[in-house]
């Protein structure tokens, strides 16, 4: 009996289906062609640089490598992690990259928030100054002797608080709190005796995960990619973050071509190829951490980057 039942709705799903027409079918056939093309077109570097980090550095020089390892081997990695260096590299990276993010995300929420207060009367000049920043800056050499000046040259804090606010996720955290969190509660909090610092640790910030987790993202994005300000305002090997410590690794693996009547060919040659293995090793080693932290704050991203796009 449940067999017969199961039958016939199966023929009433059919027979109120929706018959495509010829046109329909053929507009559904280019768009899935053209999403099919769109997702190979963005898959493929990705798998391209996996393929050649895994593959044999002949294999890479020589062209050999499309899609899938060739001659598979850990040579790039082995290459890399041997530096013991990599290692504090990514101990330094991971601690500014923590705190920097940490800082960074408290300074412009708080600085996000003051400037959603209707009733702040220096926020639109506030608003002008910053933005003033956005087009014009004192340059690398006036923000070089700023920091050296204050004695945060060579410590963590040049890392840290030159770039803790910024001006664009700022505004967007000014936006989303105007948007998404009404007035009434802040009138609600003043009834039960709160004040500001009450109605933003208790109201705002338990409403503000989607924004909260775009300015983490953004700056810790920043922060494990930087190298140029630890290039400027480091000296300590030790302080050096992963990308310096990259950096490095590959510059002492470029061959000197001036100097090649006085190296033996063939280290010359396993040197080149070894070189060439390293950028794509290299590569890999630095986006793993982004990669395993972003699935988990992919929803709160998707949802806070949305913010202002519909008001109403």
């Amino acid at each position: 009996m449940q067999n017969i039942q199961t039958a016939r709705g199966a023929r009433s799903k059919v027979r109120h289906r929706i018959r495509l027409s010829t046109g329909d079918r053929v507009y559904l056939g280019v768009v899935y062609a053209f999403l099919i093309l769109f997702v190979l077109i963005v898959l493929y570097p990705l798998l391209y640089v996996v393929s050649c980090s895994f593959s044999s550095p002949e294999a890479l020089v020589s062209g050999r490598v499309f899609f899938l390892p060739v001659e598979p081997g850990l040579q790039g990695y082995k290459a890399v992690f041997q530096n013991p260096q990599v290692w504090s590299g990514y101990y330094n990276s991971i601690i500014y990259t923590v705190s920097g993010t940490l800082v960074s995300t408290v300074v412009t929420m708080v600085g996000g928030y003051v400037l959603s207060r209707r009733e702040f009367k220096m926020r639109g000049v506030l608003t002008a100054l910053f933005t003033f920043t956005m087009f014009f800056n004192g340059g690398t050499m006036p923000t070089y002797l700023l920091i050296k000046n204050l004695h945060m040259l060579d410590t963590i804090w040049a890392i840290i608080l030159p770039g803790a606010f910024s001006v664009w996720l700022g505004v967007i955290a000014r936006t989303y709190i105007q948007s998404n969190i009404p007035e009434e509660l802040y009138e609600s909090a003043c009834l039960d005796g709160g004040d500001y610092f009450q109605h933003f640790l208790r109201i705002v910030l338990p409403l503000s995960k989607p924004i909260l987790a775009v300015l983490a993202l953004n700056f810790a994005t920043g922060h494990w990619n930087s190298y140029f300000s630890a290039m400027i305002y480091l000296s300590d090997p030790d302080k050096f973050p992963l990308q310096i410590i990259l950096r490095n690794i590959l510059i002492q693996n470029t061959v000197d071509f001036t100097s090649i009547s006085s190296m033996d060919v063939t280290n010359l040659v396993e040197k080149q190829y070894l070189a060439e293995l390293l950028k794509y090793s290299l590569i890999i080693i630095s986006s793993i951490p982004l990669l395993i932290v972003y699935p988990f704050i992919q929803k709160y991203f998707i949802k806070g980057i949305m913010v202002g796009s519909i008001k109403g």
